[in-house]
Formats: structure tokens, C-alpha cells, sequence
């Protein structure tokens, strides 16, 4: 196309006619994006019927804005859960609070076993934590990874609403069972940590279900069998574990970028 439209596609374009190709229609409509003058050719080409109309239109616009209703206006309280919470993640929470609850029974009723409270810790975060940064669970993910808080600073948000729900009732549990708080908060943060940093390469709720499973069929699964409690929810174990959650956690902060590619 030329600098400008010609006149005689210009008018065909106004009138609609129907002679005009798709590729002619596609090029119009690109020129006359970015050229002011065009557009005013073609509003003095448009015909009276047309003009009426569009005055009439912008007249009862212009009325509605000025009587129709306020818009609705969010309240504080679901602002702020929009900005750290997806409510899709409730009921795999109440999932894990189920599981725990039956964990501690278990671990009443049978106390010669190893703690199930103890093996279902580290990975207890993980279920809510995967749903709650999956494009799958959330209806707004599109809106969600379009805001410049998206990425690590949205994720960690997340995973604080996670951990806060989470850590409780393991907390009640592990209390009630006279357990060091260290064995169970301490593999609990070094799993989350190892998710955010494995999630940033192939996915949050990739890197929840692997190391979830990979704990649960080489730790858990084996203990449960053998009844023997495993070397690494022993009280010998909890300095390597601190050191885990502290390297994982700075070792997710500095590959914050990771979490710009959305897997």
C-alpha cells in the first residue's frame, strides 16, 4: 500500500462492499491503525444513515455513563486475597489437613510405628503449593502472569498463604505427639524451598509432584513397611535439613528469573 489509502479503496472499504478481498481488508484496516488522516477521509466518507446512528449511539452512551450505577467496588479484604491466594487451593489444603489429622491418629493408636506425622511433613506443602501456581487451577492465569508482580515475588505470596494453613496443623500434631518442632518445620521449608528452586526450570507443579513422589516411594513407603523410622527424620538429621532449607531458599532467590518462563 501506498503512503495513504486511495480513494477508491477507502470508499469501498466504508461502503462494505463486498468486491473487496480479505488481504485488501487486512491492509486498510492496518494503514488506517496507524494514520489519523485516513481515519478522517474515511469518516467523511461514511454515509448520513451511518453518522446518525453513531450520534444517536454516542448520546445514550454518554447518558448511561452519567445515570447508570457506580462500578462495583472490591472489597479490601478480596483484594488482598487476589493478591495472595488462589481459591482453587482450599480444598487440596483441607485434603492435607485431613491427612495430617489422620496421621496423628495413626500415630496415637500405633506410637511403636514410625510417626507418620514425621513422614508426611516434608511434603505436605507441596499439594496446595503446586495448585496454587498452576495454569490448570487458576481461572485467572492469563490475567495473573500479565501483572508486574508475576513471577518469584507472586509465587513466594502464595506459598507464605500455603505454609501459613499448612504448618498449624502439623504444628497441633507434632505438639500433642511431644515432637521437636525442628523434625517436622524444618524438612517442611527444605522441600518448599527445593520446589521453588526445581519449579523455576520445569514447573511448580512438576517439581511438587516429583519431589513428593520421590519422597514418598524411597522414605515414607519403605518405612511404613519395614517399621523402622528412617535416618532422615531422625533428631541426628535436623542440622542437614537446616542447611537445606537455608541454601534452597537462597539458591531460589537468586534464580528469581527462572519464574518468568511460565511452565
Amino acid at each position: 500500500m501506498t503512503e495513504h489509502i486511495p480513494a477508491a479503496s477507502l470508499a469501498a472499504y466504508t461502503a462494505g462492499e463486498p468486491g473487496l478481498d480479505d488481504a485488501a481488508v487486512w491492509a486498510v484496516e492496518v494503514h488506517l491503525e496507524n494514520c489519523a488522516d485516513c481515519r478522517a477521509r474515511m469518516a467523511g466518507l461514511a454515509p448520513p444513515p451511518l453518522l446518525t446512528l453513531l450520534d444517536d449511539v454516542q448520546v445514550m452512551i454518554d447518558r448511561g455513563v452519567r445515570t447508570g450505577p457506580e462500578p462495583v467496588r472490591r472489597r479490601t479484604w478480596r483484594r488482598l486475597a487476589h493478591r495472595w491466594a488462589v481459591w482453587s487451593v482450599v480444598p487440596w489444603l483441607t485434603l492435607v489437613f485431613s491427612a495430617v489429622l489422620a496421621a496423628f491418629l495413626l500415630d496415637r493408636e500405633f506410637p511403636q510405628r514410625p510417626s507418620l506425622v514425621l513422614l508426611l511433613a516434608p511434603v505436605a506443602p507441596l499439594a496446595g503449593l503446586a495448585v496454587a501456581w498452576s495454569r490448570r487451577s487458576d481461572p485467572a492465569w492469563e490475567i495473573t502472569v500479565g501483572t508486574s508482580r508475576a513471577g518469584l515475588e507472586l509465587l513466594l505470596r502464595r506459598t507464605v498463604v500455603v505454609l501459613a494453613t499448612v504448618l498449624p496443623p502439623l504444628a497441633w500434631a507434632g505438639w500433642l505427639l511431644e515432637m521437636s518442632p525442628a523434625l517436622w518445620l524444618l524438612p517442611s521449608l527444605a522441600f518448599t524451598a527445593a520446589t521453588l528452586l526445581l519449579g523455576g526450570l520445569i514447573g511448580v507443579a512438576r517439581a511438587a509432584t516429583l519431589l513428593s513422589a520421590g519422597w514418598l516411594l524411597a522414605v515414607a513407603l519403605p518405612a511404613v513397611l519395614t517399621a523402622n523410622l528412617p535416618v532422615v527424620v531422625r533428631p541426628s538429621s535436623v542440622p542437614v535439613w537446616a542447611a537445606a532449607a537455608l541454601i534452597g531458599a537462597v539458591l531460589a532467590v537468586l534464580r528469581a528469573g527462572d519464574h518468568r518462563r511460565f511452565n
